[in-house]
């Protein structure tokens, strides 16, 4: 039986810029910053309350994972912004909001109350993007 998934990619066009955008501004904890070859590395973090997950920031490029083909398909993707997508939870949607907009986080929309909850849309600086949910209270 499968009891929990600890580990996720978000496939990204920078390793260093998002490693920068994750970590300095959305307030991420790096969990890895290990080499694996000269030209990759294996980069891992996590939101400060939830350590029992871990983001591997995968950079898009020809290797162990993607050939040059695929890789430049899989680049085009990201970079469209059509291909990464997650909802990331706060507290307070309001002031965390105006929190990473100070830090330079560009969102695509406002926070705005929708029937299924509290949101705010902003892409990460390789095009993925990531709605902003303020926690449901019960």
């Amino acid at each position: 039986m499968i009891t929990k998934l600890n580990h996720v990619s978000i496939f990204v066009l920078n390793q260093q810029s998002a490693y920068e955008f994750y970590v300095n501004k959305l307030g991420f904890i790096v969990r890895a910053n290990d080499e694996v070859t000269p030209s990759m590395r294996w980069i891992t973090v996590s939101p400060p309350e939830q350590l029992d997950l871990e983001i591997s920031l995968m950079s898009v490029e020809a290797g162990m994972m993607f050939n040059e083909e695929s890789g430049k398909l899989m680049r085009t993707l990201v970079e469209a912004g059509t291909f990464g997508f997650g909802v990331f939870e706060c507290d307070d949607l309001l002031a965390t909001y105006e929190d990473l907009k100070a830090k330079g986080v560009e969102f695509e929309k406002e926070p705005t109350r929708e029937f299924y909850g509290f949101e705010a849309i902003f892409k990460d600086d390789s095009g993925n993007w990531f709605s902003l949910a303020e926690k449901v209270k019960v």
